[in-house]
């Protein structure tokens, strides 16, 4: 798959002699899109005039793709890193993924409800998994960064998609 490994294909092509410029790039595209997505975050939240430090941040779906339980390669970390240096207050919701590896700083949420969301500043998509009361928080969050159209039916100008 080449999001999960574009340079063990760009590799694998050179020793057979091929140029691989394209999965070079998709590579690199990749590799940028969680600062990206750090930087809308803070988007959204200077329009409610709070800086990232100290802001309640919940990231929603952590596992690589939908529906699924497996966390590697999931922007979803560097996202929840990056937001933890900068000084957000970083959690996380995924009812695939029951918890995540040391070196990430994020307190998990447990309850996806209108009450449990009320209390985060932003909210970011990463995960877009079936069955989640996007409703919910789209209700509940004053700023959410959408990066899989997982918002699509929603045209709330709160929501900033990729």
């Amino acid at each position: 798959c080449i999001p999960i490994d574009p340079f063990y294909l760009s590799w694998k092509a050179k020793q057979a002699g091929v140029e691989s410029r394209f999965i070079e790039l998709a590579g690199a595209v990749n590799g940028s899109m969680p600062r990206y997505v750090v930087n809308l975050v803070a988007e959204g939240l200077n329009g409610l005039a709070k800086p990232i430090k100290g802001s309640r941040i919940l990231v929603v779906g952590v596992a690589y793709k939908a529906n699924i339980d497996d966390t590697r390669e999931s922007p979803a970390m560097d996202i929840m890193s990056m937001l933890d240096r900068l000084g957000g207050d970083v959690w996380w919701y995924d009812p695939f993924v029951d918890h995540l590896h040391d070196k990430i700083a994020a307190t998990k949420l447990d309850t996806f409800n209108h009450d449990a969301l009320a209390g985060f500043d932003a909210a970011v998509v990463v995960t877009a998994h079936r069955d989640l009361d996007y409703a919910t928080l789209v209700a509940a969050c004053p700023t959410i960064v959408d990066t899989r159209n997982a918002l699509k039916g929603f045209t709330d100008a709160k929501i900033i998609k990729l």
